[in-house]
């Protein structure tokens, strides 16, 4: 998830942080509901690929897994106690 916010509305852009959390548990039934105040507030969501769905964005976990570079520190921290 982007820190970017996609609105200026408060309302919308909590919908917006809810339907994400919903959608990643499975939520599907919740997530509808959340559609729908979304969409009584007007929000339009943005443009779908040539697919239909929108690509979800890699985690961090992904990414360490997908490049192939070791991630993280490569020799032990200094003891600094």
């Amino acid at each position: 998830m982007s820190d970017e916010p996609l609105t200026e509305d408060t309302m919308i852009a909590a919908l917006l942080r809810e339907r994400e959390g919903l959608a990643q548990r499975g939520l599907d039934e919740r997530v509808a509901q959340v559609d729908e105040q979304l969409k009584l507030r007007g929000y339009k969501p943005p443009a779908r690929g040539k697919s239909g769905q929108q690509k979800p964005a890699a985690t961090s976990g992904e990414q360490a897994q997908g490049d192939g570079k070791p991630q993280g520190r490569q020799q032990p921290a200094a003891d600094q106690t």
